[in-house]
């Protein structure tokens, strides 16, 4: 079965404790069976009128016995078989987080948070419960089921007939649902999926819906997929529903035929009184592993269609990775040199070129400067640097290496990146700038923060870098979220700095500052600097104007000012509005 390759792993690994849970709850249902025969000795010994007060507490005292050995093996097998679906679910979920975290850019621009948070709830819970209480299921389906009616059938054979008769109906009918149960709970974990993203998402935006005025639009498209997530449950409903319903049915039917012609048969001494009593036990026994073949049924198909969905996804390739034969050099300069690279989204082909036919280098200890119009592809060149995606064709070399056959972890690892959109986690300030080095001591934080321009911004907080800054960042201002980002960056002293516009939201002094830090690290490390305000160039040896993907400008600050082309024009508007030449710092 394709879909026990997922589990099998930890099944192996946990082998003893399901063979303990197993042989817990075989003990239980022996136990379940042997009670039905002491009471037929007690009630043939009432009837005959043969048996003493003794015998008749001896026999109390057989049952309450069973009954705490099966309250102990009971706990036993609950806690051997419930703990290692715990730890499959724990298993499972580790394995998708990892998987999930490897995987490249690409995906996450196609999958939304929602659906792979329902497969991290849902999906696992329901491969919880099918390892579970389905194992207990299915092993009482069979053996209390199988072991009841062989007593049923050695008490008398022609009434156990008679009382199965509606059996096979059970059967049939459960065959015959699993397949619309399995297609009905895939409809339903695809609309929890998108009820979960479409909820996260609006929380996510709540400060925009607010601003708009959309409360009441955004309520409603949420209750729109409320209401496609209820409609699926109630679909599923109505089928389960059938189940049950038709269980108790069937086994009421045979409990009359039981009591009819069994009773008749007790007054004509077919079968004795205790007998007849230990007959209906065995029924009632028989009873809970019948409803089991439905309720496992339901449990299982819920289950595989869970497998299906979380193996959908570790099945997708982990399409940017270390090759087998990864180099791996004792240190990395920053030698950047990119040849003819080019850059479609989505599929290869598919749509416009975002990078088309982009050639530079920088030396180590130089800085570059990617300036264009928005959309022109700066992002997107930065981010094909640290292999954040990779391109259709051409190549990015690092001191002489095709990144491709760097190990992917020395390579990001020699790589600090600042992100466009400055996301910060919703820790402390000082949990957001470790981010960048764990092992940094506050001496170095604090240095870092001075050249982010953060000193006295981070002293007006009461608690300091101990400041709770909520969801990304949600406490702080743009710019104060521009500058912790920044400080993350260059708290990791890495030979390669990628800047992506990082003085976008910071006031011209302030930016004027950071520049000038910026300016002080070149010769110790090699600077990528992307940014819309041209004084972050103004001590850079090369620049490029990017435009629809093409380097349509090269040159440093002098030369292209001279050139007269877009770069010269948009210098020519900052200048006239301040952002031109940098103030002084302080």
């Amino acid at each position: 079965m394709r879909q026990f390759e997922l589990i099998r792993p930890y099944f192996v690994e946990r082998r003893f404790y399901i063979a303990a849970g197993l042989f817990s709850l075989l003990l239980v249902d022996i136990l379940q069976l042997f009670i039905p025969r002491i009471v037929k000795w007690a009630v043939d010994g009432i009837a005959s009128l043969s048996i003493t007060g003794t015998t008749l507490l001896c026999y109390g005292g057989y049952i309450f016995l069973a009954a705490v050995f099966i309250g102990v093996f009971r706990f036993c097998w609950r806690y051997f078989i419930m703990g290692t679906a715990r730890r499959v679910e724990e298993g499972i979920r580790a394995r998708l987080f990892d998987h999930v975290m490897s995987m490249p850019a690409p995906f996450f621009d196609t999958t939304s948070a929602g659906d792979i948070m329902a497969h991290a709830t849902n999906d696992i819970t329901n491969i919880r419960m099918a390892l579970g209480m389905g194992l207990v299921g299915m092993t009482d389906t069979i053996v209390l089921g199988l072991a009841s009616v062989f007593f049923m059938g050695y008490i008398n054979l022609e009434l156990t007939l008679l009382a199965l008769v509606p059996m096979p109906f059970i059967a049939l009918f459960t065959k015959i649902l699993s397949k619309r149960l399995f297609s009905a709970y895939m409809e339903v974990q695809e609309s929890f999926s998108r009820l979960m993203e479409s909820s996260r998402e609006r929380f996510a935006g709540i400060r925009i819906i607010k601003a708009f005025n959309r409360e009441e639009a955004e309520t409603r498209c949420v209750t729109r997929e409320s209401e496609v997530y209820v409609a699926a449950n109630m679909n599923l409903v109505k089928m389960r529903g059938l189940i049950f319903p038709l269980v108790t049915l069937l086994t009421s039917i045979s409990l009359a035929v039981v009591i009819g012609l069994g009773g008749r048969k007790v007054i004509l001494s077919t079968i004795s009184p205790g007998d007849f009593v230990a007959f209906i036990s065995y029924l009632g026994l028989l009873t809970w592993p019948v409803m089991a073949v439905g309720w496992v049924t339901n449990m299982i198909q819920r289950g595989k269609a869970s497998i299906d969905r979380i193996d959908a996804i570790l099945n997708v390739p982990r399409q940017i990775e270390s090759p087998v034969d990864a180099l791996k050099p004792a240190a990395i300069a920053g030698d950047i040199e990119i040849r003819n690279l080019v850059f479609t989204h989505g599929r290869r082909g598919g749509g416009p070129r975002i990078l088309d036919g982009v050639s530079l280098g920088v030396g180590p200890g130089r800085i570059l400067g990617i300036a264009g119009p928005p959309g022109s592809g700066k992002t997107t060149l930065v981010s094909l640097i640290p292999r954040i995606y990779d391109p259709d064709s051409g190549s990015i070399s690092i001191d002489g290496i095709d990144i491709r056959n760097l190990d992917l972890d020395q390579l990001r690892g020699a790589i600090s990146f600042m992100p466009q959109e400055p996301f910060l986690f919703s820790g402390t300030i000082l949990e957001n700038l470790r981010f960048g080095d764990p092992a940094a001591g506050m001496d170095r934080i604090s240095t870092v923060l001075g050249m982010a321009g953060l000193t006295r911004t981070i002293a007006s907080f009461p608690k300091g870098v101990d400041t709770v800054i909520g969801e990304k960042g949600v406490m702080l201002s743009g710019g104060q979220k521009q500058r912790i980002a920044l400080a993350r960056a260059l708290l990791k002293q890495a030979p390669i700095l990628i800047l992506d516009d990082p003085v976008s939201q910071v006031d011209i002094k302030t930016a004027s500052g950071i520049i000038d830090t910026i300016e002080s690290l070149a010769r110790t490390m090699t600077l990528v600097i992307v940014s819309h305000r041209f004084q972050a160039f103004r001590s850079a040896e090369t620049i490029i104007v990017l435009d629809r993907g093409r380097i349509i400008e090269s040159g440093t600050h002098e030369e292209l000012v001279e050139q007269g082309g877009y770069y010269a024009r948009a210098q020519e508007m900052q200048s006239v509005n301040g952002l031109g030449e940098g103030e002084p710092w302080g």
